[in-house]
């Protein structure tokens, strides 16, 4: 099938942790919908690295549903991409583990997300929270995948796969394509709605921290009038407003106005009417997804049969993959 795809290769992956939250939307979802229009999109739900952090599986189980009851509410098409469950193509464990024997260990070691993590939770500092950037690079060269949408933080994760693919192919020639990252242009890192210069996070124990795409109309609200701000009530960008910065990104992201835009059309208005904004442009986005999400639930035979047939396609092109990258290293006779 790999050879057949003529249309530029799009790979993406979202771990089933807890729910989507506004960071992840912005970030890196709302173009998914929009670039399976020009692209082949191969969108996977990375279940494997979520199990860096300790799970239940029946729990787990649940999360990877909702997860994918979400993409297809955000426009996931299965006509259109491929969409299915990373643990069930086993080609993504078998290639991980031979990058890591091409990946130098003070590469990993430089990895921001790891030292990140690690001093978040040092009492379950694993080698699979380490490797983890190994694991993402194999999800990605597994497809001959060209582009890679995903929020500004995963830049280094980006960058260290074409790293590992160029020098596996300074050895063996040319076997994977050298991807490039996609990155949103505003609101690439959206900001705790609690604290404006730590990212949002679904983990955040503060629940008015972050907007999550199953909140109600009524509580987004709430959350945004919360919002943290500064004493200067004035929409403009500035030193100490990183708060109202981060709902202007907000609000761009949402309405595809420019920034200077936002400061003209608020020009004399306060924070009040502003916030009051931000969420009716918020609600438009987030309330026909929740409803979709709803509906699909209800359905989980449709969401099953969905993943079935992404698996069976994703497990046909990753497995020429493997044979090539087997070939080229001398496994398998």
């Amino acid at each position: 099938m790999s050879s057949d795809i003529k249309k530029p290769i799009v790979f993406s992956g979202i771990q089933p942790t807890g729910g989507f939250q506004l960071g992840n939307l912005l970030g890196a979802l709302k173009n998914w919908e929009l670039l399976q229009r020009e692209n082949f999109c191969i969108y996977s739900i990375v279940d494997l690295h979520s199990i860096t952090v300790r799970n239940d599986p029946e729990e787990l189980k649940l999360k990877i549903t909702e997860a994918a009851a979400m993409l297809l509410a955000l426009g996931v098409s299965p006509e259109k991409s491929i969409l299915f469950i990373q643990s069930q193509v086993s080609s993504h464990a078998e290639l991980s583990w031979i990058l890591s024997c091409y990946t130098q260990f003070g590469e990993l070691s430089r990895m921001t997300q790891f030292k990140d993590k690690s001093s978040k939770n040092p009492e379950n500092v694993n080698a699979g929270l380490f490797t983890y950037p190994v694991l993402m690079a194999a999800d990605i060269l597994l497809y001959n995948t060209d582009l890679v949408p995903v929020g500004d933080d995963q830049r280094q994760h980006i960058e260290i796969t074409r790293v590992i693919a160029n020098r596996f192919n300074n050895i063996y020639g040319d076997v994977f394509k050298i991807p490039e990252g996609v990155y949103p242009k505003v609101a690439s890192r959206v900001m705790s709605l609690a604290d404006p210069k730590a990212k949002m996070s679904k983990s955040d124990p503060n629940k008015n921290a972050r907007i999550m795409m199953t909140d109600e109309n009524d509580a987004i609200r709430k959350k945004v009038r919360r919002a943290v701000t500064d004493s200067d009530n004035q929409i403009r960008r500035g030193i100490g407003k990183e708060g109202i910065e981060n709902l202007m990104e907000i609000y761009s992201a949402c309405t595809n106005k420019s920034l200077d835009c936002i400061e003209s059309e608020f020009a004399g208005k306060n924070y009040g009417e502003f916030k009051n904004q931000v969420a009716d442009a918020l609600i438009s986005l987030i309330e026909p997804l929740r409803e979709k999400y709803k509906e699909l639930m209800k359905d989980k035979k449709y969401v099953f049969s969905v993943l079935k047939t992404g698996k069976e396609k994703a497990m046909e092109i990753s497995e020429v993959m493997m044979k090539r990258v087997n070939e080229a290293i001398g496994l398998g006779l």
